[in-house]
C-alpha cells in the first residue's frame, strides 16, 4: 500500500501540505536525499557550514520557484536550531528522564552547541522573511487548499 511520502514531491508539489514545524523532515523525497546530507549541528563551525550548505540550496530552489524545496530547507534550519538548543539547554541533549519525566533546561549546559543554535537562528529567521519564500508560500497554500480560488 503507498503512502503519502512514496511521492516524488518535485513532480507532486500539490500533494505537500505547509506546516510551520519539522513534519515531513525524514520523508519528503527528493528533498530529504538533497538536503539531509547538509545537516550538522555538533558546534559552531559545523552549524556554520551546514547552514550556509543549506542556505545554498535554499537559494537554488528559490530561483526554480520550487515551494517545497525552499520549505524542506527552512525545515532543515529550524530543525538544526531546534535540536541544536536541546543539547544546549539540557545535558546529552536528554529533555527527558528515563520516567518521562521533563527535566529541568539548564542555562547552557553545552555552550558549543548554543552557539549553532544561533548560527542556524539567524539563517532560519533569513529564509522565513524571505519575500520569494513568503510569496510562494501563500500560493502553494491558496493552490493546494483553495485549488478554485482565483489567482493574485
Amino acid at each position: 500500500m503507498a503512502g503519502e511520502y512514496d511521492l516524488n514531491f518535485r513532480e507532486h508539489p500539490e500533494a505537500f501540505r505547509f506546516q510551520h514545524g519539522e513534519q515531513g523532515v525524514f520523508k519528503v523525497e527528493p528533498y530529504k536525499s538533497e538536503i539531509l546530507p547538509n545537516w550538522q549541528y555538533k558546534d559552531e563551525s559545523a552549524a556554520e557550514e551546514s547552514s550556509a550548505a543549506i542556505w545554498e540550496q535554499f537559494i537554488d530552489y528559490r530561483a526554480a520557484e520550487d515551494f517545497v524545496g525552499m520549505d524542506m530547507a527552512r525545515k532543515y534550519l529550524q530543525m538544526g536550531f531546534t535540536r541544536a538548543m536541546r543539547y544546549a539547554k539540557y545535558p546529552g541533549g536528554r529533555k527527558y528522564d528515563d520516567d518521562g519525566h521533563e527535566n529541568e533546561p539548564q542555562t547552557w549546559a553545552d555552550e558549543e552547541k548554543r552557539e549553532a543554535a544561533v548560527v542556524f537562528k539567524s539563517t532560519l529567521d533569513a529564509a522565513k522573511d524571505d519575500d520569494t519564500y513568503q510569496r510562494l508560500r501563500e500560493r502553494h497554500k491558496r493552490e493546494v487548499y483553495d485549488p478554485d480560488a482565483s489567482p493574485m
